[in-house]
């Protein structure tokens, strides 16, 4: 009679072994996760008129807004030039995070990771 269990062929110290490096690429998310929080993503549109900056946790840091670009008669551009220069700076850090942690993971896609 054969015993059931824990088995498949797998060893308990092929077992460890994987154990391990789960919890190493657990330390590397992690260190990668607070370096890339700590990083700042500047975006410019309508050729430096509007600049914004933002950090690896997707905060609104800094905006810097060129005065001949403010025109009371046409506030809409200035609201579009706002919203454009900050979903291209949080389009970067979320590029820039998967980039990085494609790196520590080699690839795999870990669902619910970001």
């Amino acid at each position: 009679m054969a015993k059931r269990g824990f088995g498949g062929g797998m060893m308990p110290g092929n077992m460890n072994n994987l154990l391990k490096q789960a919890q190493k690429m657990q330390e590397n998310m992690q260190k990668m996760q607070a370096e890339l929080e700590a990083k700042e993503i500047e975006s410019s549109v309508g050729g430096g008129a509007v600049t914004v900056k933002v950090n690896g946790k997707k905060e609104l840091i800094d905006i810097n807004i060129k005065p001949e670009v403010v025109d009371p008669d046409d506030i809409e551009m200035l609201q579009d030039l706002v919203l454009s220069a900050v979903n291209e700076a949080l389009r970067s850090v979320d590029e820039m995070q998967s980039s990085q942690m494609s790196k520590v993971t080699g690839g795999m896609n870990i669902p619910g990771l970001f």
